[in-house]
Formats: structure tokens, sequence, C-alpha cells
């Protein structure tokens, strides 16, 4: 990330700070030498300060209530607002009901990070590779639409890239909501931008990594491996390198890493 990008994502933790209501925007994030406890104070105030936030995203109720997920027997195709699933064959049903599941643990803060594969071969090259680049921007972090118009090599499409993000037929795990403008601005969003700032408020108030204090093992939330661990042996961490220094190893099967 170069220095603007760097700078342009300072003030738009600003945004997001005055839309929490509170002083820091990083509510999960313990100091780099003090991994914590869910039971200690500073993750008991995390804890407060994102279920506040969560009272708040009334437009993720939408996506819950009224979106269905599309599926071919590759992988996902489509998340759109709708009644009915489109998904033809065994196969493509599983993946539709993974799909679905995930996007679930998403929205209630349970999944940072998705294991479903989508299918996007039958969209353009440049919104391929534009898409391939967006979820590639790490969880609770954002990246201008010019940014991502160099990754794709072409730096003066900040435009195009636009467009090919409105028209991401994969919305929530292709990340087109972590894309703002240069000037720090939300930008667009085809399902309006209060549904965008929720979800960015969201991933801002949920925790990466977590590990189990039994195990031994630090993953990505939403890892299986996880999900077995007790709530009260959980700790949360500020990166790999921090689990490392107390003698955390990274899951072999969501394996987090600080790149």
């Amino acid at each position: 990330m170069t220095t603007t990008d760097r700078y342009r994502q300072m003030e738009f933790e600003e945004l997001l700070r005055s839309r929490l209501g509170f002083d820091d925007p990083h509510t999960v994030e313990p100091a780099p030498d003090a991994p914590r406890e869910r039971g200690d104070a500073g993750s008991a105030l995390a804890r407060r300060v994102f279920v506040s936030a969560r009272r708040r995203l009334e437009h993720l109720d939408r996506i819950r209530d009224g979106f269905v997920v599309d599926a071919s027997e590759r992988g996902v195709t489509a998340i759109r607002p709708g009644s009915a699933s489109e998904a033809a064959g065994a196969a493509a049903r599983r993946l539709a009901a993974q799909g679905r599941e995930e996007l679930l643990q998403y929205l209630e803060g349970e999944r940072s990070f998705f294991e479903v594969p989508v299918d996007l071969e039958r969209l353009p090259d440049f919104q391929r590779r534009v898409l391939g680049e967006t979820c590639r921007i790490p969880y609770g972090e954002v990246r201008s639409y010019s940014f991502l118009a160099e990754r794709v090599d072409h730096p003066r499409a900040a435009r195009a890239v636009g467009t090919a993000l409105g028209r991401n037929p994969v919305p929530f795990i292709v990340p087109c909501h972590r894309v703002l403008r240069g000037d720090a601005s939300l930008g667009g969003y085809g399902f309006g931008l209060p549904m965008k700032a929720d979800l960015l408020v969201l991933e801002r108030g949920t925790p990466v990594l977590q590990g189990c204090a039994t195990t031994r093992i630090v993953c990505r939330v939403g890892c299986a491996a996880l999900r077995r661990a007790r709530p009260d042996n959980r700790v949360v961490f500020a990166s790999v390198a921090d689990a490392r220094s107390v003698d955390y190893r990274p899951c072999r099967l969501c394996r987090p890493s600080d790149r």
C-alpha cells in the first residue's frame, strides 16, 4: 500500500469512528504485546462496543432476509435479492447452501473470510481481473479505485474499475464494499451507501484472528477448527506475529498470515 493509500485509510477510519460513536475504531484489536483472553476487561469492552455497533447495522437485515445465493458446480455465481436460489444439480446446491451459511456467519461477525469458491468464468477478462484483485483486500481494510486500477495494469482506468465493481455478481464474497473513492468518500454501491457503510462498520468491529488457549493454535475467525473451541478458551490477536510471540502456531487448515 502506498503512503497516499495509508493516508486515505486513516481518513476513512475517522469516518467509521464518527459512525460508531466511539473514539477508537479498532474495537477488538489488543495491544501488540498483550494478547487478551475474552474474559478480561479489554476483551469485555470490545464485545460491548461490537454489540452496540451491531444494533446500528439495520441495513444488513436486508441481506439476511431478502438475498439468495446462486451457484454452479464450480462455485457461487451470484448473490442477489430474491426468494429462490438458482442451483442446478446436487453439487451446485451444496455450494449454494455453503455460500448462504458462510454469508450469515459473516453478517453475525462470526467469519472473517469465505471458503466457498466463486465461479466467474462468464465474466469479461478485465472484470475478472478487477474482482480477483478485490478479493486480495484484507478483511477490515479499504483500498481506492485508483489502487485497483494500478494493480490490474490500467492506472488510468479507475472509472472502468468502478464500473466492473458495480457489476460484481458476488458481492460480500468478492468485497467490492472495501473500495472507496480517492478522496476517501464511500463512492458508489449497488445496494446503497448505507449498506456499504454498515458492512465496513461490521468488519471494523469484528476480530480477524482468534486462538484457542488449549491447543495454542491461532485461526482466522470462521475456521472450522476454531468453532470447536469453547468461548472462554478463545484469545483475540492483533496479528499472527503477535500470536507467535506467545507460542501460538498458525492453523494448518485456514493458514492465517500477516501478508
